[in-house]
């Protein structure tokens, strides 16, 4: 048996951190990378990532040796069955991210992945049964006044927010109950849908709609490139994740978001209003108490039970 050392423990807490960091990161430029692709229609832009993800997962997993893990999957027919859900929330959730930014609404998608840990919570007391502690309970009940609030000053409920949030809150429960590993389910979820999706820009195509915008090759570029930035930030979250403790990727996860509330205003000149700032301090006000709560919980299980005399 193989004893890890401090040095090796706090290397490999260094790899997964620089791992989850540029995650992270990738997810965080995520909209800069869509505004490249504005001229080209949000479905048609779905459509190219899902195709450049089926070539590029496929490329990595028969490079690194691992394409009979897709296969054992396949032969599990629960497991597809979930997949399909999941399938079926990530392509939604897509397909919302691309239209927001392609219609100037960035701040919304920051409000969305912010609000998604607690909205992971709230899906775990449902339909897990899940316990809440005092803290948690707290930090939703903030959250939720910051919906309301924004819902009384847009004059409708934040329904971009709340879909990349519950739609990205559900995949992620579907993912956890479903024991594959990240990249073979990517795979899996990707292929499932490209029947349809070359099918739809098949009929597009012999229809005189441009779908191959080989006139711009920049935009075309950032089109196949969009398999790989599908692909290698899920392969970097999943080695971060191994190697750090859960409360650090919890942290971690707002790093995107904060990129996102960025770039809309101090880039592309969204209006913040100082209703919509309201909004967010409340919403970073419970995410704070939840962080803590979340570092009380961690500190308390890793240094264990007081004992007694």
């Amino acid at each position: 048996m193989t004893v890890q050392t401090p040095a090796a423990d706090a290397a490999e807490t260094r790899t997964g951190f620089i791992c989850a960091l540029t995650a992270y990161g990738m997810w965080g430029v995520l909209p800069a990378f869509f505004k490249l692709m504005e001229t080209v229609r949000p479905d048609f832009v779905v459509s190219h990532r899902i195709v450049w993800s089926v070539i590029f997962v496929s490329l990595f997993l028969l490079a690194v040796g691992r394409f009979s893990e897709v296969m054992e999957i396949v032969r599990q027919p629960k497991l597809v069955r979930n997949l399909c859900i999941s399938t079926l929330l990530i392509v939604g959730n897509w397909l919302v991210f691309v239209w927001a930014v392609s219609n100037h609404q960035v701040l919304e998608v920051s409000l969305g992945y912010f609000i998604n840990p607690l909205v992971s919570v709230v899906l775990a007391l449902v339909v897990l049964r899940e316990k809440i502690s005092r803290f948690q309970g707290l930090a939703i009940g903030l959250a939720a006044v910051g919906v309301v609030l924004q819902a009384i000053i847009a004059g409708g409920l934040p329904w971009v927010s709340l879909f990349l949030a519950a739609s990205f809150a559900g995949y992620g429960y579907m993912r956890k109950i479903t024991p594959v590993r990240a990249t073979p389910g990517l795979l899996i979820e990707t292929v499932l849908l490209l029947p349809f999706v070359l099918g739809y820009l098949a009929i597009n195509w012999v229809n005189g709609v441009e779908v191959f915008p080989t006139d711009e090759p920049v935009v075309m570029a950032a089109l196949i490139a969009s398999g790989a930035l599908t692909a290698v930030p899920l392969v970097l979250f999943s080695a971060g994740a191994r190697r750090l403790p859960l409360v650090m990727i919890g942290i971690l996860q707002y790093i995107a978001p904060s990129m996102h509330f960025l770039q809309a205003v101090f880039i592309w000149g969204e209006p913040l209003h100082m209703g919509t700032l309201t909004t967010f301090l409340i919403i970073w006000a419970a995410l704070a108490i939840f962080s803590y709560d979340s570092l009380k919980r961690w500190r308390r299980q890793r240094l264990g039970p007081v004992p007694t005399v």
